[in-house]
């Protein structure tokens, strides 16, 4: 990406001095510099609120906010954010960066015994429950002085598997990387953006900090509810919507196809792997444009990024342009810049072409460590920097990789490694299979066998025994699911990941 296609940003053109301020921004800086470039420009919407923040309004609220933070606690302190989910979350957690602290923010549908474990372990100085809890005191003219490598924010892991542990976060890796990531070229449209993701999972935390930087409104839902999306896509003829798979899956089931959002030009999701027959439903939802006489044209642009909290974010991003079915498939996309991947063995060589292996990385992103897990961090990060993501992937040619699920997830069935993605791919092209989620059951004879539940689309009649036949014509026969198990819903987390644990207890 160069300079040239780095032409505007919500109309304000960007020079070489301007790029190089904003990648040089913390945590705590960055919305007094955005105010001073976008102004009176609206930065975000919340419809339940009734309420609408300029550039300029956010940051005198964030100065407020942050005078009565800094009054409360000194620099490199942790300060817990437990406010309810919404923009004011995201907004605190840049006060607590603007007076020198460290904010931690943590999801309002955790359980209180979670958010407890997360004050301990940060040994938070301060929790915020409301912006009430915060008394207006005499101004602090500017925030605190910060290296871009100092720690800017712990954000919590989902704790699908254990206690929840501190991913520890530099301002680099948060704000750093926005200087070229987020200064979008005019491949993506400018307009506004509905976003009902958590601020304390990272993927809705860097959404909101991308989205700023990049001068697109955001539209904040402090929950997502799949009818109140789509009759907003349709009032405000919003231009782009930004979820997780299981948000799209819950778009279909609220009848989306039903709906005109030829308003939508690029769909994009993250956080998990996105199926690309879902994906491409959605882009011909969307559409390219509209013309006087005509109406829509074309199809909507489809964007997915891979990630994790581990690296601030995102690390490679797939566009799947309009017109096209390419870019929707299961490959990661291509690597951001200054990112590096190898795929390795279990003794840490290179896997030749075609091979499955780990994928490690390393990049500006990466985490510093886990707060007070010092083990816990060797165990992901190697002495020279190469964070082991735990994700299983088969390399391919020209640096791509195809992802084939979590190590912890590898189904070992009679000598055989199993992939639940794979598995649960194939299920997905089932014409009445909305969603499934493969895992292993343990077998005297074989170790363990797949198993899947599944969610039907509405509608569907498809029995269980019918898709255990189904299947078994279409895998191999240590892969196909020797139970299938119909399921209304699905356990998730509190960031709509599903827990593969619980999943496993359905069968027992």
């Amino acid at each position: 990406m160069t300079i040239d296609l780095l032409r505007r940003v919500a109309g304000h053109p960007l020079d070489r001095m301007s790029i190089g301020l904003l990648r040089r921004e913390t945590l705590g800086s960055i919305l007094d510099r955005l105010a001073e470039i976008h102004g009176d420009q609206v930065l975000s919407i919340e419809p339940e609120r009734g309420r609408e923040l300029t550039y300029r309004q956010a940051a005198e609220l964030v100065a407020r906010w942050s005078d009565a933070i800094g009054a409360a606690v000194a620099p490199g302190d942790r300060v817990v954010i437990g406010t309810p989910n919404g923009y004011d979350q995201f907004l605190l957690c840049l006060a607590a960066a603007r007076a020198g602290a460290v904010p931690v923010p943590v999801n309002d549908q955790m359980h209180d015994n979670e958010i407890a474990h997360v004050i301990s372990d940060a040994s938070a100085d301060l929790v915020i429950r409301s912006v009430e809890d915060l008394s207006p005191v005499a101004p602090i003219l500017r925030p605190a002085r910060a290296e871009v490598g100092d720690l800017a924010a712990l954000f919590y892991t989902s704790g699908t598997t254990g206690s929840p542990k501190g991913v520890a976060l530099s301002h680099r890796s948060l704000v750093g990387q926005l200087g070229s990531g987020a200064l979008l070229p005019p491949i993506l449209p400018l307009g506004e953006a509905i976003v009902a993701l958590p601020v304390a999972h990272i993927m809705g935390f860097v959404t909101y900090l991308g989205l700023a930087v990049a001068g697109i409104s955001a539209v904040s839902l402090p929950r997502f509810r799949a009818a109140e999306v789509l009759d907003l896509i349709e009032s405000r003829r919003s231009t782009i919507f930004i979820g997780v798979p299981a948000m799209y899956r819950k778009l279909i089931e609220a009848g989306a196809e039903g709906r005109d959002l030829s308003s939508v030009r690029v769909w994009m999701s993250g956080a998990d792997a996105m199926p690309p027959d879902l994906a491409l439903r959605f882009k011909s939802m969307g559409s390219l444009g509209r013309l006087p006489l005509i109406g829509a044209i074309g199809e909507a642009a489809f964007v997915e990024g891979y990630g994790m909290v581990e690296v601030g974010g995102g690390v490679a991003v797939k566009v799947s342009p309009p017109g096209v079915s390419f870019g929707a498939g299961e490959s990661l996309g291509f690597r951001l810049p200054g990112y590096h991947f190898r795929v390795v063995d279990e003794s840490g060589r290179d896997v030749r072409v075609g091979a499955t292996g780990e994928l490690w990385l390393k990049g500006p992103g990466v985490l510093q460590g886990y707060w007070n897990a010092p083990d816990a961090t060797a165990e992901v990060l190697t002495p020279d920097g190469w964070l082991r993501t735990g994700d299983l992937v088969r390399s391919g040619p020209f640096g791509t990789v195809l992802f084939q699920g979590r190590r912890k997830q590898v189904i070992k069935s009679g000598g055989y490694s199993v992939y639940p993605r794979e598995v649960e791919s194939v299920l997905e092209t089932h014409p009445d299979v909305l969603e499934a989620v493969v895992v292993g059951l343990r077998d005297d004879a074989l170790g363990e066998v797949p198993a899947a539940a599944v969610r039907l689309r509405p509608g569907a009649t498809s029995k269980a025994h019918t898709l255990v036949a189904w299947s078994a014509d279409r895998l191999a026969h240590y892969k196909a699911p020797r139970v299938v198990k119909v399921v209304d819903t699905l356990p998730r987390t509190g960031t709509d990941k599903v827990q593969h644990d619980r999943v496993r207890e359905m069968f027992d």
